[in-house]
């Protein structure tokens, strides 16, 4: 060991001495995922593991979807869908048809029917059930439907319903179809409303 006095400079023996190397493998630089080759690669290595078993069928949406049925139902019902991010529909809701279809319904239902304040809530939802199988049979796709059917008794008195909903007026639409008699009114509100 060497003394030191104050003042002096370290031994030069210990400062001429090369730094041993670290053993071992050399760090290679990441590829750029700016490079085409590499980001080539790097998508490769990240969905190496991955398995995709999703698919995605375009379902019809011209006239002929009543007749495909439940052959296509079943079809689907086995598939999983990826996400199409369709932001408006295929087709929209055209109320002025599905108003003169409910209309007649409607009338044809109600033909012969007196007023009856326990027998018309079964009516109701009858009513209903078929109002709303109708209206899907138009081919309405990512549309959430709501039937309400309303029995009101004519005793002299004046009524006002009022339905609020959070609306796009682009995609969302309402019909409404009436039948009157002398004893009561019907009334029939369906909602369309796009889900995306």
């Amino acid at each position: 060991m060497d003394k030191r006095g104050r003042g002096q400079k370290p031994a030069t023996t210990q400062a001429l001495q090369p730094q041993p190397q670290s053993v071992g493998f050399k760090k290679e630089r990441r590829p750029s995922m700016f490079e085409k080759e590499s980001y080539a690669q790097i998508l490769r290595e990240r969905l190496r593991e991955s398995i995709h078993d999703v698919q995605y069928v375009e379902p019809p949406f011209d006239d002929s979807i009543a007749d495909i049925g439940k052959e296509w139902k079943s079809a689907l019902s086995k598939l999983k869908f990826a996400n199409s991010y369709r932001m408006e529909p295929l087709k929209k809701f055209q109320a002025h048809s599905v108003e003169t279809k409910v209309q007649q319904i409607l009338k044809e239902s109600l033909k012969d029917v007196k007023y009856e304040d326990k027998g018309l809530s079964h009516l109701a939802f009858q009513l209903a059930d078929q109002m709303l199988s109708v209206v899907k049979e138009f081919g309405y796709h990512r549309y959430k439907l709501i039937v309400k059917v309303l029995f009101i008794q004519k005793t002299g008195q004046a009524i006002n319903v009022a339905s609020r909903w959070i609306w796009d007026v682009a995609w969302d639409n309402w019909v409404e179809a009436k039948h009157e008699t002398e004893s009561y009114v019907a009334l029939v509100l369906v909602f369309a409303v796009y889900c995306e």
